[in-house]
């Protein structure tokens, strides 16, 4: 499950910013999380609340905005969604679609207190 990796690293982000920050409690966490990311949404809050136990963000809300898949073909020219990693292209049917959204997995904000 890389999910608990990825959420003791973002414990550790969200730590560090809220030390730095001078705040004693983190009251709620927003992530951008990309539907092609491979991370499972519920997976992730999960293992959020784990890594996050004992530090100023235990109890904190926690977020997940999702990012639709999206790209842009190279045999068309057009930005289409992407339903899935290296999806043909609804438009032309072009195999060479580059992905330009989906695979996001970032902090957007936090709050504070």
């Amino acid at each position: 499950m890389h999910e608990l990796a990825l959420a003791r690293s973002l414990a550790e982000l969200v730590e560090n910013e809220a030390r730095q920050a001078g705040a004693a409690r983190v009251m709620r966490v927003r992530l951008a999380l990309g539907a092609l990311a491979h991370v499972g949404p519920e997976a992730m809050r999960f293992c959020f609340e784990a890594a996050v136990r004992g530090t100023r963000a235990e109890g904190a809300g926690f977020d997940i905005v999702m990012i639709p898949g999206a790209g842009r073909c190279e045999s068309c020219g057009q930005t289409v969604p992407l339903p899935e990693r290296l999806a043909p292209c609804p438009e032309c049917g072009g195999a060479r679609v580059r992905m330009t959204a989906g695979d996001e997995l970032r902090l957007i904000e936090m709050e504070v207190e």
